[in-house]
């Protein structure tokens, strides 16, 4: 999902093994250094945000915050207490050409808001549906998330199909929420990191466009290949 800075070299260039068939091949801790807030500023505006309706605002400040620590699972859990609700974030297909985890994916759509046919893609692009493969960068699962991402979200097994379409449908749907449901910017900050994105300082998918090359190449065919993806799903 996200690109790890050590393997930008490799892009386009990810590698997929199965790690429960390589018996050599260790995951390895996602790490994450946090710069400019501390500790005590995070949890006040977490207090904050369960104290009262969320709203933009709030949203922000915490997006913000999560952009420069690692997420954990305490964010999403006083997200959730907070009652931060995504809603309809985006718009796709009701009806979509069925999948091995046709119910997993509606419960996720249906629990996030994001559009089915759009699971659907991602899925697709990242993982090609199998749900044991790990890049080169570390992301693993069906919507190939880091590990820190994982554990943040609260997924304890990325390999669990369950688990881990919950937990990238929710990743998603934050994305499209922090982006005002610009579907091209969630999905580059997706597969790029939204730091990647907000360095660009556009406010839309056609701005994105305009400045696309200044994203890494995988990126940039991301994008392209997940539209393709959704064209096949949708019905």
């Amino acid at each position: 999902m996200s690109i790890d800075p050590a393997s930008a070299s490799g892009l386009g260039q990810l590698k997929w093994v199965n790690l429960r068939s390589s018996s050599g091949l260790q995951a390895g801790a996602a790490t994450a250094e946090a710069q400019g807030s501390s500790s005590a500023e995070f949890a006040a505006v977490l207090q904050q945000l369960s104290a009262q309706p969320a709203d933009e605002k709030s949203l922000s400040e915490v997006a913000t915050l999560a952009d420069s620590k690692a997420l954990s699972s305490l964010i999403w859990q006083q997200l959730g207490a907070a009652n931060v609700g995504y809603g309809s974030i985006s718009r796709g297909t009701v009806e979509s050409v069925p999948t091995d985890y046709e119910e997993l994916i509606q419960t996720a759509s249906a629990k996030y808001g994001v559009p089915v046919d759009l699971i659907k893609a991602v899925i697709d692009t990242e993982s090609s549906f199998n749900p044991n493969v790990v890049s080169s960068a570390g992301a693993k699962g069906l919507m190939q998330l880091m590990d820190g991402t994982a554990n943040g979200l609260g997924v304890s097994d990325p390999f669990d199909p369950a688990q881990n379409i919950d937990g990238g449908v929710r990743y998603l749907s934050y994305q499209l929420k922090r982006y005002d449901g610009e579907e091209k910017m969630a999905l580059a900050a997706y597969n790029a990191g939204p730091g990647r994105v907000n360095k660009l300082g556009v406010s839309n998918d056609e701005e994105l466009m305009q400045k696309l090359s200044l994203l890494p190449e995988e990126t940039q065919a991301y994008i392209t290949k997940i539209e393709r993806a959704r064209a096949e799903y949708a019905l």
